[in-house]
């Protein structure tokens, strides 16, 4: 009995298995220390900008902890047709700021108009799930090694910022911020390099705290808050009102979806090839669909709209865990920072340069995990897959390089162009096809059209990435 249990689980998918209890806390802590600045920047930012009291600030900041944690777990544990079940993290996406603060600044709207659009979007994104969901053909090893790389290189100014001590900061670049975020990055190696096993897959997490303790004495690590916030805090529906259903507020939200809709497909897409799953397009649309009814419950608990996280992508390579169980428990734990505020505030204390140390890393990590993919690539008889991969990232990286590049473009377009990972899909896929074909992008077609009819099960198959 105990050799057909042992063979059972050696049978199981790396998305699927669930490390040891302690494992999943720790590796879960790991994914929420990376987002976590950017899962609170939002609303903080919609907050100050419509100068929302103290007390209406942390409802924003609590509500948006605890509901990016129901979109991780909807979306990474799954559940019917809900869920890509990939371990991927959710959060608000930053896409959805400037449209959100026209519509809860106009005139006779207001926050309750954006929560009525944030529910209706979330719908409409459901009911088209399975249209984008079938794009999963246009996405084959050259699209999605590009965007994988797109990914990682975008995500450097972030890095860099941190390192600095946070964008505006006084002592941005200060020599202390600088040698904090090189120590954690040394760390970070240093662990990976002579430790092994547990202590490797939380090297993460480790050189945080190490860097965390060694800033304490030299006065940067701010705790301010901590003993002024609450033990407890409930989350409270449709806070600032009843949602208002407006139609030039629903169409605007709607077409942030959109954008979002296309920027999951290739963070998708690019989890795929990390953790070693190749998508049909029935698990690209229950993942897409998650997306939307996440963006509903977000909605009703005060959030907005929400997407993937692309710098805990990093992290799945670092550690070299897959299971999808470790975003499960991050979810866990970002509900439990939005009810309990003081261990929130705890959280935030981290230094941004300590931060910025493990994010380069990562998103180094990223950047190479493209470059690996498109090694699947043939360069030899298809010399013009080079073009598609050099106009991919010479167009998609230019709001990286200069964001103020499109500002004097109609309002309407700004939102795409300021979208690397959208320019990237958008790029690629167009290209692919101008140079390739679908019949040449698409040799898993078949297979795709084939699990849509499959029975649908609460397990997702998992496959090796092809070897070409």
């Amino acid at each position: 009995m105990s050799a057909q249990i042992v063979q059972a689980r050696d049978e199981t998918a790396p998305v699927d298995r669930v490390p040891t209890p302690p494992m999943l806390f720790m590796l879960g802590l790991q994914h929420v220390l990376v987002m976590y600045i950017g899962a609170i920047a939002v609303p903080m930012i919609i907050a100050s900008a419509l100068k929302l009291p103290k007390e209406s600030i942390a409802v924003l900041i609590n509500a948006d902890l605890f509901t990016c944690g129901i979109a991780t777990i909807l979306q990474s544990g799954g559940f019917w047709r809900f869920g890509v079940r990939m371990p991927v993290m959710q959060g608000v996406a930053f896409s959805a700021v400037p449209p959100i603060l026209v519509i809860a600044t106009s005139p006779g709207l207001g926050l309750t108009a954006v929560i009525g659009a944030v529910i209706a979007g979330g719908v409409l994104t459901m009911l088209l799930s399975p249209v984008f969901g079938r794009l999963v053909r246009f996405f084959p090893p050259i699209v999605g090694g590009s965007i994988v790389m797109v990914v990682g290189l975008s995500l450097f100014p972030v890095g860099v910022n941190w390192i600095g001590g946070g964008k505006g900061a006084p002592d941005f670049g200060a020599p202390h911020n600088l040698a904090l975020a090189a120590f954690v990055f040394v760390m970070i190696i240093a662990i990976n390099r002579w430790l092994k096993g547990f202590w490797s897959n939380v090297s993460v997490l480790l050189a945080l705290a190490i860097g965390m303790i060694v800033a304490i004495p030299f006065g940067m690590v701010n705790f301010r808050g901590v003993a002024q916030a609450p033990m407890l805090d409930m989350i409270k529906p449709f806070y600032f009102g009843m949602p208002v259903f407006d139609p030039i507020a629903v169409g605007t939200i709607v077409v942030v979806m959109v954008i979002i809709m296309i920027e999951s497909m290739g963070l998708f897409i690019a989890t795929g090839d990390v953790v070693g799953k190749t998508l049909s397009a029935r698990e690209m649309t229950n993942g897409l669909r998650a997306n939307g009814l996440a963006s509903i419950v977000g909605g009703i608990f005060n959030g907005f709209p929400y997407t993937i996280y692309s710098q805990n992508i990093g992290l799945l390579v670092v550690t070299g865990v897959k299971s999808r169980w470790v975003a499960v428990a991050a979810g866990v734990i970002l509900c439990l920072l939005g009810l309990l505020p003081k261990l929130a505030t705890i959280v935030a204390s981290v230094p941004l340069p300590a931060l910025g140390g493990a994010a380069l890393f990562m998103f180094g990590v990223v950047t190479a995990t493209g470059v690996k993919t498109l090694a699947r690539v043939d360069f030899e008889s298809g010399r013009r897959n080079l073009y598609i991969i050099a106009s991919t990232l010479a167009i998609s990286l230019l709001p990286t390089f200069a964001p103020a590049l499109f500002q004097k473009l109609p309002a309407w377009i700004q939102p795409i162009l300021h979208s690397s990972i959208l320019l990237a899909c958008v790029t690629s896929v167009g290209l692919n096809l101008l140079f390739n074909g679908l019949a040449r992008s698409d040799p898993h077609a078949q297979r795709d059209v084939e699990a849509d009819v499959d029975v649908d099960t609460d397990a997702s198959p998992s496959m090796e990435l092809a070897k070409h």
